[in-house]
């Protein structure tokens, strides 16, 4: 059985929406499950289950283990947004393959093709983190003390798309790889509030051999980040004009606020209204803070004093 996961709560039900009309859009049938990212989550659960038939989660229990764990394990306060680790209940779920996607991203494709290539690996990822080097994942320190090699650090990946099957990890595994992750933080490089991204990615490079970027599959597989500004708008989805005109597989506002103004609001305003013959208008600029007026004033006042 194949499924999608995704976690959210009340508050990213924007974000929720958006990512459900693409995914249904191309794909009418594919479940999807909700694994609750706190106890906040009713509002948005019920619905997503009437608009689009998604369950949640069965097992809370669990999902309140792992979380009581993590704490034991690290400490309260280590993580800035320890929920993150919620999505770690995919291992466990109802799904024998499936695909996690963070709520921030919108697809155009049927996304859930892409777990055919599980009969070859067991697990997938499909973006470029790694063509950044080890930043907002490790430290130097993992290449000094041989933690891992160069070839394996080509494998880190960002945590929010990824695939595996169901039971490849254990409910021990995780635990085991939490306290070897808790007794080596200089390992990781949590500088921009990262944080299920790093330990996810010792997990997998350190206990899954057979893992696959789908972006190695050919030269000319588009990026996916949304702070990537030289893609161009082709109907209902986004190209990529430097490698082909080839078609993206999904957008990841990936630590972009995702409102009036930042990278491709319009595609996200597209599929967040799908359908709806009156999407509200975009709210007028925000004034300019005079902290900003004043800079620009500096500026100015520099350039007329160097000319």
């Amino acid at each position: 059985m194949r499924g999608i996961y995704i976690t959210a709560n009340d508050k990213v039900t924007e974000q929720a929406i958006a990512l459900l009309n693409s995914i249904r859009l191309y794909d009418p049938d594919v479940p999807v499950t909700l694994i609750p990212y706190d106890d906040n989550y009713s509002a948005i659960a019920k619905h997503l289950k009437e608009a689009y038939g998604v369950k949640t989660y069965t097992d809370l229990d669990f999902i309140e283990r792992l979380s009581q764990k993590l704490y034991d394990i690290f400490g309260e306060g280590f993580f800035a947004r320890p929920n993150q680790f919620r999505k770690q209940a995919c291992w466990f779920g109802e799904f024998d393959e499936f695909l996690y996607i963070d709520t921030d991203i919108v697809v155009f494709e049927k996304i859930a093709d892409n777990l055919d290539s599980l009969k070859d690996y067991d697990f997938l990822c499909c973006d470029y983190q790694h063509s950044g080097g080890i930043t907002n994942v490790f430290t130097p320190k993992v290449i000094e003390e041989g933690v891992f090699s160069e070839a394996e650090l080509k494998d880190i990946f960002n945590g929010g798309w990824w695939a595996s099957k169901k039971g490849l990890l254990t409910e021990q595994d995780l635990y085991d790889s939490f306290a070897e992750c808790i007794a080596h933080p200089e390992y990781f490089d949590f500088s921009q509030k990262t944080s299920d991204q790093p330990i996810i990615n010792y997990t997998i490079l350190k206990r899954v051999p057979r893992r696959f970027n789908l972006v190695r599959r050919d030269e000319q597989i588009p990026g996916s980040w949304a702070g990537s500004r030289h893609f161009q708008r082709r109907g209902d989805i986004l190209i990529d004009p430097r490698n082909g005109d080839r078609a993206l597989q999904y957008l990841h506002w990936a630590g972009i606020r995702i409102e009036p103004g930042c990278p491709y609001w319009d595609i996200w305003k597209h599929y967040r209204y799908l359908g709806d013959p009156n999407p509200p208008a975009d709210p007028p600029p925000a004034p300019e803070s005079l902290k900003k007026k004043l800079k620009k004033m500096i500026s100015g006042f520099k350039k007329q004093i160097g000319s």
